[in-house]
């Protein structure tokens, strides 16, 4: 009978034990988390990222927090902070994302997991740390030759801005290190002895605004036609060029600032096919247009005629769907000859030239900004 008693008090001391610990971990510990990383980056980089959390609890306390990331974007080791916590105290891990994929990505929060010290009572609670995670499409290298200017700047001359005219002399000035040899002034140089360069005039940029029909093609055309895009967009930027991207959905803010070139590149992050039939927007005056297609069907060529009465001059650039590779792209299936479209298209090239339309179909591995070579 005393052995009895006895077994029943210490169940009795256990029981209150255990619901002890049952109501004093009810409640969560305070938990502060914060992530420190770029938001905005191109498809197939890799960024940087710090998750931070501050847990307080005046207990002792397990706790055990993950922080996954979208499944787009790739963490070398998924963020996770585990310890034992009584007090204030501070866990911080550092890793690396790679982003595989263009796009907008809502990174809501992780999840915080604590038990009491002997871990007989597990609680989960969500963390609601919402983070906007911009994902541009991913661009190539690309080249500038002289023959592709008017498509980019059309105007007078320009001291500061636009690009450099090669034909036009503005003056010269002595060599610094770092001179391309072909700007040399020779002739200068022989007779003054002193090695001389010239300085070309620039002329003035005009906007330019680049039109994504995603109205045909599939997504091998939607993904090389957005890395064209984004390409010609950061070349733009690069020669402060003020740029716009425009879709059915209307165009982006034209400028050159930083907030122009996001605009542009997250329209470029978001498109998607459109079965609608394209419609160009209305184009600044003077501005140059260049528009990506896959088909260039009857419908989008008379609306790029109607645009050339108020663009200086319009680029229709068709990227046919298994007839093109983007510059670095391991060789895929391609078809032997460009679509019946893309076929009619070159045949009224000439046509569409004398009212200020140049075509151009990419073929094999071509470069967008070698179009005039």
């Amino acid at each position: 009978m005393t052995l009895l008693l006895a077994a029943l008090l210490w169940l009795g001391l256990i029981g209150l034990l255990v619901g002890a610990l049952w109501l004093a971990y009810r409640r969560p510990p305070t938990v502060t988390l914060s992530r420190t990383l770029s938001t905005s980056a191109f498809a197939g980089g890799r960024i940087p990222l710090t998750v931070q959390a501050k847990v307080f609890n005046l207990l002792p306390v397990r706790v055990l927090i993950e922080d996954e990331p979208p499944r787009t974007v790739v963490a070398d080791t998924v963020p996770v902070l585990a310890g034992w916590v009584q007090g204030e105290a501070i866990h911080e891990v550092q890793t690396t994302l790679t982003l595989n994929r263009r796009g907008v990505f809502q990174w809501e929060g992780g999840t915080l997991r604590w038990a009491d010290p002997l871990g007989l009572f597990w609680r989960s609670l969500p963390l609601k740390v919402p983070t906007r995670l911009e994902v541009y499409p991913g661009t190539h290298g690309l080249l500038l030759p002289d023959l592709l200017r008017p498509l980019l700047s059309e105007g007078a001359w320009s001291r500061t801005h636009g690009l450099e005219d090669p034909i036009s002399l503005r003056g010269v000035r002595d060599y610094v290190p770092g001179d391309p040899p072909g700007r040399v002034h020779w002739r200068l140089t022989a007779r003054t002895g002193s090695l001389t360069v010239r300085v070309p005039e620039r002329t003035a940029a005009s906007s330019v605004t680049i039109y994504l029909d995603l109205s045909g093609g599939g997504d091998v055309y939607l993904e090389s036609a957005v890395r064209l895009a984004a390409s010609l967009v950061q070349e733009s930027f690069a020669l402060d060029l003020p740029i716009s991207v425009a879709t059915n959905a209307g165009a982006t803010p034209t400028g050159r600032s930083p907030e122009a070139m996001r605009a542009a590149l997250l329209r470029l992050a978001q498109a998607v096919p459109d079965a609608d039939s394209p419609t160009i927007p209305p184009i600044r005056s003077g501005g140059n247009l260049i528009i990506l297609t896959a088909r260039a069907g009857g419908a989008l060529i008379e609306q790029a005629m109607r645009a050339r009465a108020t663009a200086s001059r319009v680029a229709l650039i068709a990227i046919p769907d298994g007839f093109y590779m983007e510059p670095g792209e391991k060789p895929r299936r391609q078809w032997v000859a460009a679509p019946d479209s893309i076929r009619e298209l070159e045949r009224q090239a000439g046509a569409l030239a004398g009212v200020g339309v140049i075509v151009f179909v990419l073929r094999g591995n071509q470069s967008g900004l070698r179009l005039g070579g």
